[in-house]
């Protein structure tokens, strides 16, 4: 039986099948998500916030609570959509404002130009770069120490 979800900040709503991922509906509406570690729960750029109907989601599991835990800008609604799955009617979806930034050469390409919105880190969703502020490159030498590779972070947090 379908259910109906809703997606904010951009006031979108789509029909999904009981038991599919929020993922499969942040898919479905073409949405810029990175899914690193291929909708495992293990990383950070499905990250979204439940604004209603927390009760028509699935439970959360140890690995997305583990995983949640790295994340700054998590709060008592956050939930990993690759691992949510839609099971009752009235959820409402809060896409977190910011963009995944993949490498450093991604913020390479934008030295002297604004962010248009805040760059934020793939795998903990920090700010890298706020929303405004000039990429410089000493702005990038601060960033350096920053590491992107998800194996990386994986052996470290989950043993793998």
């Amino acid at each position: 039986m379908a259910k109906q979800v809703r997606l904010e900040p951009i006031a979108q709503s789509l029909t999904v099948e009981t038991n599919a991922t929020l993922l499969s509906v942040l898919l479905n509406k073409d949405l810029d998500v990175l899914k690193e570690c291929g909708g495992r729960g293990m990383c950070a750029t499905c990250h979204i916030y439940i604004q209603a109907g927390g009760q028509s989601v699935s439970p959360m599991s140890r690995r997305e609570q583990r995983t949640l835990e790295v994340i700054t800008s998590c709060r008592p609604n956050s939930r990993l959509a690759c691992q949510t799955r839609v099971q009752g009617h009235g959820i409402v979806v809060e896409l977190p404002a910011g963009m995944y930034v993949q490498s450093i050469q991604d913020l390479e390409a934008l030295i002297g130009r604004r962010a248009n919105q805040d760059l934020l880190h793939p795998i903990t969703g920090s700010i890298l770069v706020q929303q405004g502020k000039l990429v410089t490159r000493s702005m990038l030498k601060l960033l350096k120490n920053v590491n992107f590779e998800l194996s990386h972070y994986f052996k470290q947090t989950h043993g793998l």
